[in-house]
């Protein structure tokens, strides 16, 4: 499923951008203004071995570009990590191996892998309490309500939920591989 070459041809972020269609402007100054704290980075770093983050997403899905740039911000200030970006629908192999709820090709999905490309974990579509929201009391909203109500969401969370999980991820991938 994934190997370095496959790794290799996805895209940085910078490039996944530079090549969109959609949403442009939400994907670039929702950049800009990412952040990640300084014991996000720490954490990332104490796993050690390089880490390898593939993400398979659609430049208009605004989960996406609500909550990738965060995690691209991550990878960028921690030595050990890195990030490429894969479009789900050219990649349904491992999209189909990763589905919300096992039948759901929601993006963004962001997948773990170490540094031999074996999968240490899975992310996504969205964070925790957003996804239990949208799937709970806003479920019978008007999708445009329910929109507008995500992205309130995410502008006040400002991507920390979206990066406290990947680090949990990434820790509980180091945690089980320590003899």
């Amino acid at each position: 499923m994934m190997n370095r070459a496959r790794y290799d041809a996805g895209q940085r972020y910078d490039q996944m951008v530079a090549a969109a269609h959609k949403l442009v402007e939400l994907w670039t100054l929702t950049r800009r203004r990412a952040t990640v704290s300084d014991a996000a980075v720490a954490a990332v770093e104490a796993a050690g071995s390089p880490l390898h983050l593939v993400v398979l997403s659609e430049d208009w899905c605004i989960d996406a570009a609500s909550s990738i740039p965060f995690i691209d911000a991550l990878a960028d200030r921690a030595s050990n990590l890195d990030l490429r970006i894969l479009e789900r629908d050219q990649n349904l192999d491992l999209m189909d191996a990763h589905l919300t709820n096992g039948k759901s090709r929601s993006i963004p999905v962001v997948i773990l892998y170490d540094d031999a490309f074996a999968e240490r974990g899975w992310w996504g579509p969205r964070p925790t309490a957003l996804q239990a929201l949208v799937q709970g009391e806003w479920a019978a909203l008007d999708p445009m309500e329910r929109v507008a109500r995500e992205r309130r969401w995410y502008a006040t969370d400002r991507g920390e939920s979206s990066v406290r999980e990947i680090v949990a991820l990434i820790e509980r991938a180091v945690s089980t591989a320590a003899p």
